[in-house]
């Protein structure tokens, strides 16, 4: 069953954030036991994108110590804004080469690594800030000519190569199903991802560090989650309808 797409008002203040909060992680909760899992072995990534300091300042005090973002300048202004929170900052959406030097410097994990010229780059770039960054590989499960990603087949030659970069911290793999009112649609983007982790990490081990998959959005992360998500990245169910007038 899919998920509502968005929270069925703004949150504004720390209480209205942890009611949010609340109904996602019971939301987690009801789908991960549908399948016979433990919620805690799914970790919420809440995105913030368009979300202002005031209202994120509510959102960490109401328990939220994450936030993701797409666009890496909105991230930064962010991240330096709110250093006092000590809060972790992943960056989920495409990367370009000259942006690799500001997320090297500030971010914690980037989910949207599908070209060896970007890991290079940060590679280089953390060395010398002396700094180590989460990444997550992203596949095109759906195989939408609109959506990034490798193509399944390039996975593993493309998580090979990464085994040359020190400082990059591979976690697993990333995509995004179709947006769709059909569960079968949804759920076979999803299906193909773990599928694809789990024979890399029968026969490579190596190549997929901890095996994440990041995968379910605020419209269908409960279906992700009945089919092995360890990351959701929920905005509009958490934050509410975004507001891109700025």
């Amino acid at each position: 069953m899919s998920t509502p797409e968005y929270a069925s008002s703004v949150a504004t203040t720390e209480i209205e954030f942890r009611k949010a909060l609340d109904a996602v992680y019971e939301n987690i909760a009801v789908a991960a036991e549908r399948v016979g899992r433990d919620p805690r072995e799914i970790r919420l990534l809440p995105v913030s994108k368009t979300v202002s300091e005031e209202r994120m300042r509510a959102a960490h005090a109401a328990g939220m110590a994450a936030f993701g973002e797409n666009k890496v300048q909105e991230a930064e202004g962010k991240a330096e804004a709110m250093s006092d929170l000590g809060a972790h900052w992943a960056v989920i959406g495409p990367l370009q080469s000259n942006k690799t030097r500001n997320v090297a410097e500030f971010a914690h994990e980037f989910q949207a690594l599908d070209r060896i010229r970007i890991a290079r780059r940060l590679d280089g770039q953390l060395k010398e800030f002396d700094r180590t960054l989460e990444v997550f590989v992203q596949v095109n499960a759906s195989g939408e000519e609109t959506k990034s990603g490798l193509e399944p087949r390039q996975v593993e030659d493309f998580l090979e190569q990464l085994q040359e970069f020190e400082n990059l911290q591979v976690k697993g793999l990333m995509t995004m199903a179709f947006h769709s009112d059909d569960e079968t649609v949804i759920r076979e983007s999803f299906i193909m991802l773990r599928d694809i982790r789990d024979d890399i990490r029968e026969r490579r081990p190596e190549l997929i560090g901890d095996g994440e998959l990041s995968m379910g959005m605020s419209n269908d992360y409960m279906i992700a989650i009945e089919e092995g998500s360890t990351v959701v990245r929920v905005g509009s169910a958490i934050f509410g309808e975004r507001d891109y007038s700025n």
